[in-house]
């Protein structure tokens, strides 16, 4: 006797063999996917830390730059009320300038009257 699988046992054999086969590529597959997506998950988790960093980095630096303005508004009016004073300053203080000009002439002019004076009533 022929112990070779009759027609349909062999082709069910065969078919049984493929799908076996299928299984064990599909299954292969998949787990290759899997793998993939938590070397993706890894990345993502990385990029969402750096993000984080980031985004913190961010918000202490706005602080920083709110704080840096507040400084400079008060330093500018600070710096504008120095310039309002000193302005007001040398202007009254060319006000002297100008007096002490006015009063350097009339004295001259006054001690030259009276030495003129002098001179025609000698005392001597």
């Amino acid at each position: 006797m022929d112990r070779r699988p009759s027609g349909s046992q062999g082709q069910q054999h065969d078919t049984s063999g493929m799908l076996q086969s299928t299984n064990a590529d599909l299954v292969s597959h998949i787990d290759s996917m899997k793998d993939r997506r938590t070397e993706l998950d890894r990345f993502i988790q990385r990029e969402e830390e750096e993000k984080a960093r980031i985004v913190n980095d961010l918000r202490i630096l706005n602080e920083r730059l709110a704080r840096l303005d507040e400084g400079l508004a008060k330093k500018y009016a600070a710096r504008q009320e120095y310039d309002r004073t000193i302005a007001e300053t040398e202007n009254a203080f060319s006000k002297i300038i100008d007096s002490s000009r006015t009063l350097l002439h009339v004295l001259k002019r006054e001690s030259s009257t009276l030495n003129k004076r002098m001179q025609g009533d000698s005392w001597a």
